[in-house]
C-alpha cells in the first residue's frame, strides 16, 4: 500500500521528463532572473546576494506550485485516466499523494539552479545550519502556494487555471517583496507585503539564512493564508469528486 503513491509519482515524473521543455521552462524563468538581476547588481554583496537568492528560491518555489499544481491538475482531470484512478481500490488518496510528491520533485528541479548561479557567481554565503534551516523554511513557505495550486486546478478548467495562475503569480511575487531586498521595496509594496504569504515564506528563508527578524504580522498572515488556502483545496477536490460522481 506504501508502495502505491510512489508509483503514482514515478508514473506522474515519467510523464513530464518525456516533455523536457516542460522540465526546463519552470527552471528557466527563476535562473534568468538570478543571472540577470541578482549577478550583475548584487553579486558582489554578500550578504545582498545570500538574500537575493532565497528571494529568488521562493520566486521558484511559487512559481513551480502554481504552474505544476495549478494548470497540472487541471489539466489531468480533462483526461480519462483522472477519473480512472479514483474509482480503484486504493481510492483517490496514492494518486494524490503521488501528485504531491510528484510536484515536490519539480520544485527542487526549478530551484536548484538558483542555488547553483548563487553558489557559483555571487558572494551569497551560508553555514550548513542555516541551509538545514532554509531547507525548512522553503516546505513551510510552499504550503499555502501548493494548496493554492491545488485548489486552482481542482476548481477551473485548463484554460482558466492557465490564466488565474499566470494572472497570480507576480503580482504576489512583486507584491511581497521578492524583487527587491529586504527593507528597500517600494512604500506601498512593504505596506501590502505583510499580508501576502510570499512574504512570510520569504521572511522564513531571510530568517534562515542570514540575520533578518521576521515581522509577526507577516508569520500571522502566512499561517492564515496556508490554513485558507488548504481549505479551499479540499472543498474543490470535493466538489469536484462530486461533480464526476454525482
Amino acid at each position: 500500500m506504501t508502495t502505491l503513491p510512489l508509483t503514482h509519482a514515478r508514473f506522474r515524473i515519467l510523464e513530464t521528463i518525456r516533455i523536457p521543455i516542460a522540465v526546463i521552462g519552470g527552471a528557466f524563468f527563476p535562473a534568468a532572473s538570478m543571472l540577470f538581476f541578482v549577478v550583475p547588481f548584487a553579486g558582489d554583496d554578500p550578504v545582498g546576494a545570500t538574500f537575493a537568492t532565497a528571494s529568488m528560491v521562493m520566486f521558484a518555489v511559487m512559481t513551480s506550485c502554481l504552474f505544476n499544481y495549478g494548470v497540472g491538475v487541471a489539466e489531468d482531470r480533462a483526461q480519462p485516466w483522472d477519473p480512472y484512478t479514483r474509482t480503484l481500490p486504493a481510492g483517490p488518496a496514492a494518486a494524490f499523494a503521488g501528485r504531491i510528491l510528484s510536484g515536490m520533485t519539480f520544485m527542487t528541479i526549478s530551484l536548484l539552479p538558483v542555488v547553483i548561479i548563487g553558489w557559483l557567481f555571487t558572494a551569497a554565503t551560508v553555514s550548513w545550519t542555516g541551509l538545514l534551516l532554509a531547507v525548512g523554511a522553503v516546505v513551510l513557505g510552499a504550503l499555502p502556494f501548493t494548496f493554492m495550486g491545488l485548489a486552482i486546478g481542482y476548481a477551473l478548467p485548463m484554460k482558466a487555471a492557465l490564466a488565474v495562475a499566470q494572472i497570480i503569480f507576480f503580482p504576489m511575487a512583486f507584491g511581497g517583496g521578492l524583487l527587491s531586498a529586504p527593507g528597500q521595496a517600494p512604500g506601498f509594496v512593504e505596506t501590502i507585503a505583510p499580508y501576502l504569504p510570499t512574504r512570510g515564506a520569504v521572511e522564513l528563508v531571510w530568517a534562515a539564512v542570514g540575520k533578518f527578524d521576521v515581522d509577526p504580522k507577516s508569520m500571522i498572515s502566512l499561517a492564515v493564508w496556508t490554513i485558507v488556502m488548504a481549505a479551499l483545496a479540499a472543498w474543490a477536490f470535493r466538489r469536484d469528486e462530486g461533480a464526476r460522481f454525482n
